[in-house]
């Protein structure tokens, strides 16, 4: 990384007070060979108008800005506060509230909550590379999100209990399923019951054939000895038997965790997976390929690296219409 770049928050505040900066970053992590793309025809042959600070293409003779085909689109909010938020949101371990980031930007809660909402959503990476291929056990597990049954009102607790009752604390909330490769990358996604061997399907079409699997006693992992060196580990004897365990996966719910309930504090259900999203990309961005721990700076320019040919309105974000790619 090249030493102009700034190491810390406060650096990167004044760094990116200059709009022209702003652009110039964004349009380096975006178009890496220096070369912006028109998002209408795809053609590189532009000319820059520096009055208007966007580009010309001279196929179509439309305008585009940086902003255009990206997580900023048609916003009206400045480049270098999206920016200053992405820096927050990538570099706090246990996430930053709405509140804060609109204290410390000059714009109102609902902005700022629209602004996270729509850098989480670059941060999903939607990678199909599948786990366990160097040979590292893959550990598995689910946890559940949502209120505890005594702080529910009485009239949500009788609800849940007609409906089946609680079920060890299961009944009504939302699941997340994780799988880590150990010592490598963690992929979690929400899913929508655990029935019908949905856990099994969803390792089988993550994980590498023949990985060594370690789970818990759940019996939906039961199958997984065809195909993989399924290995349990009951939690009722122990947590750990020789080198089996999920203790990795579970140090990654206490991550997640501890962010929604002390930095988010309520989240709906419909949002959950950008929240998801967020807590994996700093998990698996905490250091690189050879184990060197990775700089918020270094973050920061991966996940901006990102915002291209990605869009989130706010009907979308509020569930008026359903999320739609570009």
């Amino acid at each position: 990384m090249e030493s102009t770049q700034p190491q810390t928050l406060q650096a990167a505040i004044r760094h990116f007070s200059d709009e022209q900066v702003c652009i110039d970053t964004v349009s380096r992590l975006r178009w890496p060979d220096g070369q912006p793309t028109c998002p209408a025809c795809g053609h590189q042959k532009h000319y820059y108008l520096s009055t208007q600070k966007r580009w010309k293409c001279k196929e179509c003779h439309k305008q585009f800005s940086v902003k255009l085909g990206t997580i900023f689109e048609d916003s009206p909010i400045a480049l270098d506060k999206w920016l200053t938020a992405l820096w927050m949101l990538v570099s706090c371990r246990n996430g930053v509230s709405s509140y804060e980031v609109a204290r410390t930007l000059g714009i109102t809660q609902k902005s700022a909550w629209f602004v996270l909402h729509r850098l989480r959503f670059a941060l999903r990476t939607g990678s199909v590379t599948k786990l366990g291929g160097n040979g590292s056990p893959v550990e598995v597990d689910e946890t559940f999100i949502g209120g505890k049954a005594r702080f529910m009102h009485r009239d949500k607790r009788e609800r849940l209990s007609s409906q089946g009752g609680m079920h060890g604390g299961a009944h009504g909330k939302t699941i997340v399923m994780g799988m880590l490769e150990r010592g490598g990358k963690v992929n979690a996604a929400v899913i929508p019951h655990r029935r019908q061997n949905l856990p099994e399907q969803i390792v089988r079409q993550m994980v590498e054939p023949g990985s060594e699997v370690h789970t818990d006693e759940f019996t939906g992992y039961s199958n997984l000895k065809d195909g993989f060196t399924h290995k349990v580990i009951n939690h009722l004897e122990g947590y750990v038997r020789e080198n089996v365990h999920t203790n990795g996966i579970e140090n990654f719910w206490a991550l997640l965790k501890r962010g929604l309930s002390g930095t988010y504090v309520s989240v709906e259900p419909f949002h959950l997976a950008r929240y998801v999203d967020e807590q994996a990309f700093r998990f698996n961005n905490r250091k690189d390929d050879h184990g060197k721990k990775l700089s918020d700076a270094q973050r920061f320019e991966l996940a901006l690296s990102q915002i291209a040919g990605k869009r989130l309105t706010f009907a979308e974000v509020t569930g008026k219409v359903g999320e739609t790619a570009f």
